[in-house]
């Protein structure tokens, strides 16, 4: 009989409720929980494919010390000893942690505790550091803690929301469909999305502000000069709850028309209907995600923000306030945690000694540590200079991640330690593992996450553990005793560590903190099974319900008073004759991070399956570059190749290339490795969305596309991009020099037998060749090769791989590159939950569908997570276009 788990999506910092249902076969199926109050049943392309992520292709399933298998007893005595004799030689901040908003609440904790309450040191750091430590600062600036006002419900109550640095319909779906179902029922509502790029998510915008790259703060610092010379301002507001206000906007400067149109690079006018949205509209939501975030001015850009709800006291009332949108999962528990090098567990600060005092007593740690640790770009200078001498990576991949990439691999090559937790053995970070340590994976683990709104939901396991792995806190906890700390690290499940997390929480709080969760500090094994999703903060002896902060201040500075911050409106200009082009990096719709989970999907990759450049058309004529062109990306850092996609989203003299692709799935695509490690003098982050770079066309002798049964294994073509798809992969291809023998090189990358002869043809004048290999009816590679970007539909041939080819005409087919008028080919995948194509879209709009909803009665794209519905609606008006000259 089939079992049904109420769990949460371990994707975006939305945490949406999933219900996993485990079929007596085993197969397992996703569906939204509808009682989840973060979703009400949604799920985005990425959530509704998790079952296809499941699979034990490629997972590490046994400890291994310098690449042997050895047992779990050898592998922590070796990792509890290297740690202890480093420490004793060197001191404890010569060994560190990184960590991950992927982690588990419980696993974070143990973490922080080890490092920074036994071990000694504050070297603790974690990948949110690289999207939402802008936002830790700006709020502990303005507010005294860490706090997000408002809850998701806000978006909806608004009369105007301003969403900037935040393509919420690609990075977080599900609120983007909370917020277009309120638009809809309510046309009145106005949306304001700021970003330098037109999005999908400007598709429900009333109005777009194409801004400058790092002219936010600019932006904001003219609206707070613009409300403080109108009726806006609370001022009553102003002097009962804050403090600050009139330095603040002498700070702020005169930004007249003309400085402030230069400092943003937009239009008078466009500025204007701006400032005059949120001067007249009282309920206001601004949310801000990494575009504000990753910058070397992201904390003023986070404080310019808040000073304009503070000042018209639009924050904590239901539909206002600033809201901080999470990049990851459980980036909110890890906060919580202390899983910043900078702050200590349960909210506290790391540079009071009251504080460090609380937290010494309640952990029993008498080497509790007594200053800050190294942030994550500072953490792996250390590791590069040798100050760092053992470091235990865990559930992230900072060798494709982290700004300056190549100098990170090059750091952890050189480090005398390396640990490496993870749930797969092959990516760019475990190959320099002196150890990997196997860890259990989403399905499999057992904990708690909190999204955005402060919402703390359960991540339930209901697969068992494969092969030897462990959670997370179990290793921790079981390297602490090793190291001398058995009495703290006793736990046997994640509910004493999630009642113990909760009991520090309330420890000594008296309502002087804003996270408390001291309710559940006597949660036991049942209860914990059972918890229900909850908003925090609840304290002991209180019930669960939805909260704001603000409305009546109660603010988190010593004088209960919130800070007007003073944001400087400089715009930095990196660019240069030699880096003319500002490179802006960031997400894709259905792809997560570095790919380790969403390339498992060949779903997920039908969407967009190899990295790109999205340029504009004339910059594109400029570089002699064409559609589907190959370009050379390079920075003072490092260097990439990616594919020319040519369009007019783009800003003049800007580029983006997402940061998704690694080693595992392309030749030359770690974006990060061409980013800078500068980093916002108060937060530590660093500034992905303002890069320095050339760009050029990539010259190549032959350009191929294959479907292959088998993966491909020692490419070695200049460029390559390799995808999962149904029955076998994808791969797109250049090479400077041709092989000699292009069968030779097929049978040896793709292992294929030696008696299989291929069919195909060559072209001598045209360049054109075409190799097509089966094993009996079986198709094992089909190989197109042209001197251009070869034209074949992609689509139709991995479907290939999936058919028997009994029949000729199919191979002949198949040689040719094109279906038969019975087979038509569907075109680029736009709906990845349905899987349709673009050319079907325009087919149904050419037989009568002229709304995005009569495309989706007809073919069902966008009636599911909704997520492409504004490329179809792209597309539909396009044909209408097309069609009315």
């Amino acid at each position: 009989m089939a079992t049904e788990v109420k769990t949460t999506c371990p994707y975006c910092g939305v945490g949406c409720g999933v219900i996993a249902t485990v079929g007596d076969d085993g197969g397992v199926g996703v569906k939204g929980d509808p009682d989840h109050p973060a979703n009400f049943g949604r799920l985005c392309s990425k959530g509704s494919a998790l079952a296809e992520t499941l699979d034990l292709d490629g997972r590490l399933l046994y400890p291994e010390i310098d690449g042997e298998r050895v047992d779990w007893d050898e592998a922590l005595d070796r990792v509890a000893e290297r740690f202890s004799r480093t420490i004793a030689e060197h001191g404890p901040d010569s060994v560190a942690f990184y960590v991950s908003g992927q982690l588990l609440t419980e696993d974070y904790y143990v973490a922080n505790k080890l490092m920074k309450g036994f071990i000694g040191s504050g070297n603790i750091d974690t990948n949110s550091r690289l999207c939402m430590s802008s936002s830790v600062a700006g709020h502990r600036r303005a507010f005294g803690a860490d706090t997000v006002p408002g809850c998701y419900e806000d978006l909806e109550l608004a009369d105007l929301v301003i969403l900037t640095g935040s393509n919420l319909a690609w990075c977080h779906p599900v609120l983007y469909q909370r917020l277009a179902a309120a638009k809809a029922a309510r046309p009145q509502m106005r949306v304001v999305v700021i970003d330098p790029r037109r999005t999908m998510t400007a598709d429900i915008a009333d109005l777009h502000l194409a801004i400058r790259p790092d002219g936010d703060v600019a932006l904001f610092n003219g609206l707070f000069k613009h409300l403080a010379a109108s009726a806006a301002v609370d001022h009553d507001y102003v002097s009962a709850h804050t403090s600050g206000f009139a330095e603040a906007l002498s700070a702020a400067g005169t930004l007249d028309e003309a400085t402030l149109a230069e400092a943003t690079g937009l239009a008078i006018s466009e500025v204007a209907a701006f400032f005059r949205l949120f001067e007249t509209t009282e309920r206001v939501v601004t949310c801000y995600s990494q575009g504000v975030n990753q910058s070397v001015a992201g904390t003023d850009k986070v404080n310019a923000i808040i000073n304009c709800h503070l000042a018209t006291g639009r924050i904590g009332r239901p539909g206002m306030g600033p809201f901080s949108l999470t990049g990851q999962p459980n980036a909110m528990g890890g906060r919580e945690v202390g899983g910043l090098a900078n702050m200590l567990a349960a909210h506290l600060d790391i540079e009071k000694a009251a504080h460090r005092d609380q937290v010494r007593r309640f952990w029993g740690a008498p080497a509790l540590a007594s200053k800050p640790g190294l942030k994550a770009v500072d953490m792996f200078r250390a590791v590069a200079d040798g100050r760092i001498k053992a470091i235990w990576i865990m559930a992230t991949n900072p060798v494709v991640s982290m700004p300056d990439a190549d100098a990170v691999e090059a750091a952890l090559k050189a480090c005398p330690f390396v640990v490496v937790s993870d749930v797969l053995k092959e990516t760019d970070t475990t190959r320099h593992a002196h150890m990997l340590l196997p860890s259990l994976g989403w399905g499999e683990k057992d904990g708690t996450v909190t999204n955005s709104e402060r919402r703390i939901s359960r991540q339930r396991g209901f697969l068992p553990p494969p092969g030897e792995a462990r959670a997370d806190w179990w290793q921790l906890a079981e390297v602490g005793h090793r190291m001398g700390f058995s009495g703290a690290f006793a736990y046997t499940s994640s509910s004493e560590i999630f009642a113990e997390h909760a009991g520090l929480s309330g420890f000594e709080n008296f309502g002087r903190r804003d996270f408390d969760i001291g309710a559940h500090a006597e949660i036991d094994r049942p209860r914990y099974d059972e918890l229900q999703p909850f908003q925090w903060p609840q304290p002991r002896g209180t019930e669960s319900v939805t909260t704001r902060f603000f409305a009546d201040g109660g603010f988190y500075h010593p004088d209960g008073r919130a800070r007007f911050v003073a944001a400087a409106s400089g715009v930095a200009d990196r660019l240069s004759a030699a880096f003319p082009f500002t490179l802006n990096t960031g997400r894709v719709r259905d792809h997560w991070h570095t790919m380790t989970r969403t390339g498992k999907s060949p779903r997920l990759s039908a969407h967009i399956g190899e990295p790109f450049v999205e340029i504009h058309p004339r910059d594109a004529m400029e570089l002699g570059l064409s559609p589907a062109d190959l370009v050379a990306l390079e920075s003072p850092y490092g260097t990439a190749i990616v594919r020319a996609l040519i369009t007019e989203r783009q800003a003049r003299g800007n580029l983006f290339v997402p940061m998704h692709w690694s080693d595992q799935f392309a030749a030359k695509a770690r974006i990060d490795a061409l980013v800078p490690p500068i980093t916002d003098p108060v937060s530590g982050q660093p500034a992905s969305k303002n890069v320095a770079v050339s760009a050029r066309r990539f010259a190549a002798s032959a350009y191929g596309f294959a479907v292959s049964a088998a993966k491909p294994r020692g490419l070695d073509c200049a460029y390559w991009a390799l995808a999962k798809a149904k029955s076998g992969w994808r791969l797109e291809l250049a090479v400077g020099r041709a092989p000699e023998d292009w069968v030779g090189w097929c049978r040896r990358i793709f292992d294929l037998p030696g008696e299989v002869e291929p069919i195909g043809y060559a072209d001598g004048p045209s360049g054109h060749r075409r190799l097509a290999f089966f094993d009996g009816d079986l198709l094992l590679l089909a190989l197109y090769l042209a001197p251009e970007p070869v034209a074949v539909a992609r689509n139709w041939a991995v479907e290939q791989l999936s058919i028997s080819h009994g029949d000729l005409r199919l191979r002949f087919a198949l040689v040719a590159g094109r279906p038969g008028a019975d087979k038509p080919d569907p075109g680029a995948t736009v709906c990845s939950c349905f899987n349709v194509g673009v050319t079907q879209i325009v087919a149904a709009v050419r037989n009568g569908c002229r709304t995005v909803e009569a495309v989706g009665q007809t073919l069902n794209a966008g009636t599911n997570c909704g997520s492409c519905r504004a490329e179809i609606r792209g597309i539909v008006d396009g044909c209408l276009a097309a069609a009315a000259e």
